[in-house]
């Protein structure tokens, strides 16, 4: 076996661990408020995430393409492999972190900030730093904003066309309603999450010398991403998810509802029009936020929220510092 070949399957066994990290971390986004309001059972909620998951990774192709070519210039060889392989590393320990101490941070900006930074402190490879901004450091700010908002107004429009309704058959309707948004959540975490593991494999794969281009997605590479970011999600984030679910706001089926249909039409908006790989973790709970506001601005936990928002801040540059100790940790394996 070839040290290009060890090189980029040590590369590709990272990513599929960020990729399971990435499952159980973030299964959150996509079933949090369906638990929280009793509109599915936990164990159910997991497994249609998953499937949704699965779903996903097979239309996320515009996203993969961003993060696998349009993020950092590596050259060809051993050592960019290496770059790749401590970016990865600083994400997975990101993740584990935030993972602890029950924080919603982003898988999405550790990967990130976990490439940025392994990038930076090494002697090759270039950071793309306006696509960075356009792609990523934009869309981190906005995306946050837009889901508070359109939550907010969603929210206000359903309380306004049910004002007359019964509550008791709203909360039933709206409970059936969580199903289809759940899962939409869920499809829309895979085309998001799936597709930035399918990046950094394909990144793998072009800089060892095994496909000629950074934009072409392996069949193999669509199916081994969206079935090890299943297998995660169905195990669960129990630490995060109690956080999104109850911590935030206490949650209803309405809801439930408004802030799953924003989040995932914010993410397929971004997916499908800008290819802007951006954070599920962000936009849902964003989103929730928007919601709860509308009961009362009381109704939101803000020291909660405080914690959130400082786990979003730090996400990016924590992820490049891990990465970059990583990067001369590992630099002797990959001379």
């Amino acid at each position: 076996m070839s040290p290009e070949l060890v090189a980029v399957l040590a590369v590709i066994i990272a990513a599929m661990v960020f990729d399971y990290t990435n499952g159980f971390h973030d299964a959150a986004n996509a079933i949090a408020t369906s638990v929280s309001t009793r509109a599915l059972t936990p164990r159910v909620a997991l497994g249609m995430a998953a499937v949704g998951n699965f779903v996903g990774a097979h239309l996320g192709e515009k996203v993969a393409k961003t993060v696998g070519d349009e993020l950092v210039r590596l050259p060809l060889g051993i050592p960019s492999l290496g770059i790749v392989f401590a970016g990865v590393l600083g994400a997975i320990a990101w993740n584990l972190i935030t993972w602890y101490f029950g924080l919603p941070s982003s898988s999405s900006h550790a990967l990130f900030g976990g490439l940025v930074g392994a990038t930076m402190v090494a002697s090759v490879g270039t950071v793309q730093w306006s696509n960075i901004l356009h792609k990523v450091l934009i869309p981190m700010v906005l995306s946050p904003m837009v889901g508070l908002v359109l939550g907010f107004v969603a929210m206000v429009a359903l309380m306004w066309a049910f004002r007359r309704g019964h509550p008791g058959k709203l909360n039933r309707g709206f409970r059936m309603a969580q199903t289809f948004s759940a899962a939409a959540m869920a499809i829309g975490h895979g085309t998001q999450d799936a597709a930035k593991t399918m990046g950094i494999v394909v990144l793998a794969l072009y800089t060892g010398g095994y496909q000629s281009s950074a934009t072409h997605i392996p069949e193999w590479v669509y199916w081994a991403s969206a079935t090890v970011l299943a297998a995660g999600t169905y195990t669960g984030g129990w630490r995060i998810i109690r956080t999104l679910g109850r911590k935030i706001i206490d949650l209803g089926p309405a809801e439930g509802f408004a802030a799953e249909t924003v989040a995932s039409s914010v993410l397929y908006f971004n997916a499908w029009v800008l290819h802007a790989p951006i954070s599920t973790t962000h936009t849902i709970t964003s989103a929730i936020m928007g919601v709860g506001a509308t009961k009362r601005l009381s109704a939101v936990r803000w020291n909660v929220a405080g914690n959130i928002v400082t786990a979003w801040i730090t996400t990016f540059p924590a992820a490049a510092l891990i990465a970059c100790l990583c990067f001369f940790v590992v630099r002797p394996l990959f001379g």
